[in-house]
């Protein structure tokens, strides 16, 4: 035994020897680790990230906050692509957007994911037969898994099994209130399409689009549906699905042209491509005979489209269109008055688009609603041009791409043909400014950087030697549009819309358009400002926003009639550019820093208070008319008993004096009526003619409480409009600018008339109809 003992005591002797070590050997390490070495720093690795994995991880700068932004990003990016996708190809826009809600259980029933409940011991069922069970589809039945949901319970009956499941999901929905939940959303338009090939790189590469350049756009990054994308793989993992069937834009502008010369028919169908000779055609498009599917996902650290299913089918519904489905987690709770009012404001500016939204609940159906903006308008506003770069606008990095991209092989050649304003006077100009270092015939390639940074300076500084920035590159929606799509969404009392000249900022064009309204279905008192730049509606960081600050602080709203506190003010400002100076990352407001569009709100806004000034001023006269015609009425019944009192008194006092002789009066009334004696009251005071000719009519009954009341609203209604010079029956103003008048029984339907002011050549103008020293009037053609 003893031998043992000695054992055990040794053991634990090298145990604590051991263990003691260990403390020293770490408290060495704490103090080695605690002065920086130079070999540490050495081994720190460099590493590189794909747009796609940068975006993934900072996916704030991209308007993915959190998942209620995120949900409502993902929404207005589809339906902004779907706008451009109609647009490019000249086609009135038809989107259909519906979103479906449901909870975590029925999403992980709905993907073959384990409950928390059921993943340890035997209850629990494997992915894969979750799968086999209820697999899921994007496009499929709704109806077909809910009866696989309810199939789980046919061992019970019926009416238990759905008070099961009712309080099941009563109780789920009152746990997941404040939980962020799943939703399903499908956008469906009638635009362009996509082709087949160019699916994987359009929607699964980030930052690749067709947006880059001088041209208006809403998107510029190439991030949106991207995006949207990268937010499904990493709140859901489940990928997208696109349907599309897709006709060039090319095809329709051949067609729309074979309509308008009959005489190039031949020359059109030997141009037409492949895809156009196997198309029919469907109210007046082209149809193509394919519909393209498309699974796909994104390796977001090779930034590489992922595609999982790419198949073809025949267009047999003869459609033309995309459809997108993307799964993503969102709040729609803390969004929901977001997306109406992203909606409501998108038709405000896109009134020649029909919108329709659906949102449905699958654990409580009660919650579901529908909304829909029907299209008010068929003129669509003109496509933006792409432009070449201003000399106002270009930096070194710029001109050196436009260097090594160029054909020029003259300096001169050079800035002609790769820079919009110059011509080659000018640039002659130009070049002597420069220095000896530049000759006219010189190539473009031997630029230093030395010399390119000269060659900038000059540029940027000789605005004398070109033009401004051409605004007719632009696409402004147009008063017209702007006007009908307040009136279907606000349906104010009083509108008025202006259109300031184009302008320019640091090389780039832009426009500014602006509506003030007055009153309004759901109108707040004060000022209500509705922002949009590149008719995209603006929803946050509004109070820095350059609009915002010039209608509450630049505009004196009391010199135009208005109550800025209590007029329901609703002010919309659209702001059109090349190059929108949004501020921040998520380009939700435009700074009021640039001097140039500050002042252009400032006009536009000034514009449409005083055309309402005008109106205004006449409807107050009108309606200080009506209030004093209301009080003299008020009092023309007590007027009329006193006064036919008195003149009962003064007959009976005449019939006396013919019965008992005259009645004299006293000494002081006669002196005063003696010497009193201006010239009106002698003429106002009625001779004794007048005064027995109304005491006769009183004494037979011809003058009566009565006819004095009639008389005296006879005199009201005509001598209360003197001086006003309009009817008070007459609508001072009503919306849209139709003024109507109930004179004769019969109404005036008139219509406003919008003149849009050119100021570049009118390249899509008709005939001149009439010429003026100070102006020319030109058809815009529809």
């Amino acid at each position: 035994k003893i031998p043992s003992i000695m054992t055990v005591s040794r053991k634990r002797t090298s145990a604590s020897a051991s263990a003691s070590s260990s403390a020293t050997n770490t408290t060495n390490h704490t103090r080695k680790r605690a002065k920086p070495s130079t070999r540490h720093q050495k081994d720190e690795i460099q590493q590189s990230k794909s747009p796609a994995e940068f975006f993934a991880e900072n996916q704030s700068i991209a308007g993915f906050d959190n998942p209620g932004k995120s949900l409502y990003t993902t929404l207005r990016e589809l339906i902004e692509n779907s706008l451009d996708a109609c647009e490019s190809v000249d086609v009135l826009p038809d989107i259909h957007v519906v979103i479906e809600e449901m909870s975590e259980g029925q999403f992980n029933r709905m993907r073959g994911v384990p409950d928390r409940g059921r993943g340890n011991g035997g209850g629990g069922r494997a992915v894969g037969e979750e799968r086999e069970e209820m697999e899921y589809d994007y496009g499929g039945n709704d109806q077909e898994n809910n009866e696989n949901m309810e199939n789980k319970n046919d061992g019970e009956p019926k009416s238990n099994a759905a008070k099961r499941q009712s309080s099941s999901n009563a109780a789920n929905a009152k746990h997941n209130h404040k939980k962020d939940a799943y939703f399903l959303l499908t956008v469906r338009d009638n635009g362009c399409g996509m082709a087949h090939g160019a699916i994987p790189d359009l929607l699964g590469r980030v930052l690749s689009g067709s947006k880059y350049g001088v041209r208006q756009t809403r998107g510029k990054f190439g991030l949106g549906a991207k995006m949207a994308l990268i937010w499904s793989k990493k709140s859901t993992g489940v990928p997208i699905r696109i349907k599309t069937s897709h006709v060039s834009a090319d095809a329709n502008k051949r067609k729309k042209k074979r309509k308008s010369d009959s005489d190039d028919d031949d020359d059109d169908e030997e141009e037409e491509d492949d895809v156009g000779k196997n198309n029919e055609t469907v109210g007046g498009r082209k149809v193509g005979k394919i519909v393209s599917t498309c699974v796909l996902d994104i390796d977001i650290y090779k930034n590489q489209p992922r595609v999982i299913q790419h198949t073809q089918e025949p267009n047999t519904e003869q459609w033309i269109g995309t459809e997108i489905q993307v799964l993503v987690a969102g709040n729609w709770t803390t969004y929901k008055s977001r997306v109406v009012q992203y909606l409501r404001q998108l038709a405000i500016i896109t009134p020649y688009a029909r919108l329709e939204m659906t949102y449905s609940n699958r654990s409580d159906e009660k919650k579901g609603m529908n909304f829909k903006f029907e299209r008010r308008s068929e003129q669509m506003p003109p496509a933006a041009r792409e432009v070449k770069h201003h000399p106002s606008s270009v930096n070194n990095l710029l001109v050196q791409q436009l260097l090594e991209r160029t054909n020029a092989k003259t300096l001169v050649k050079f800035l002609t043909n790769d820079l919009s304003g110059i011509t080659p006077a000018s640039a002659r100009r130009l070049i002597e400014r420069l220095g000896n270092s530049f000759e006219p015939d010189m190539d473009p390639a031997d630029l230093d950087d030395k010399l390119v940074t000269r060659f900038v300076q000059v540029l940027r500084s000789a605005d004398d030697l070109f033009k401004s920035p051409d605004g007719g590159c632009l696409s402004p929606l147009g008063e017209y549009n702007l006007n009908l799509g307040i009136q279907k969404v606000v349906e104010p009392d009083i509108i008025a819309t202006a259109r300031d000249k184009p302008g320019a900022y640091d090389g780039h064009p832009f426009i500014v358009e602006a509506a003030v309204s007055l009153g309004g279905k759901d109108a707040k008192e004060g000022i209500t400002v509705v922002r949009f730049a590149n008719r995209i509606p603006l929803l946050f960081e509004g109070g820095a926003d350059v609009a915002t600050r010039v209608a509450n602080g630049k505009i004196k709203w009391s010199s135009y009639k208005i109550d800025h506190k209590r007029d329901k003010i609703g002010v919309f400002v659209s702001i059109v550019s090349t190059k929108v100076p949004f501020k921040g990352t998520g380009k939700e407001y435009i700074g009021d820093d640039i001097i140039e569009i500050q002042q252009s709100v400032k006009r536009a806004l000034q514009n449409c208070c005083q055309q309402l000034r005008a109106h205004l001023t006449k409807k107050n006269a009108l309606r200080d008319v009506k209030e004093r015609k209301s009080r003299l009425l008020k009092y023309i019944p007590d007027v009329s008993r006193s006064v036919f009192g008195i003149l009962e008194a003064m007959q009976k006092r005449k019939s006396e004096e013919a019965e008992s002789g005259p009645r004299y009066s006293s000494p002081r009334k006669r002196i005063a009526g003696a010497g009193a004696g201006s010239s009106r009251q002698q003429h106002l005071k009625p001779t004794e003619s007048e005064v027995f000719s109304v005491l006769e009519r009183v004494s037979h009954g011809d003058l009566t409480e009565d006819t004095i009341k009639e008389h005296l609203v006879e005199a009201v209604e005509e001598n209360v409009n003197a001086g006003i010079g309009f009817d008070e029956n007459e609508e001072v103003f009503g919306k849209g600018g139709k003024s109507k008048s109930k004179k004769g029984g019969e109404d005036d339907d008139r219509q406003a008339v919008f003149l849009v002011p050119i100021y570049d050549d009118p390249k899509t103008a008709g005939n001149v109809v009439i010429r003026h020293p100070l102006f020319d009037f030109f058809p815009l053609n529809a």
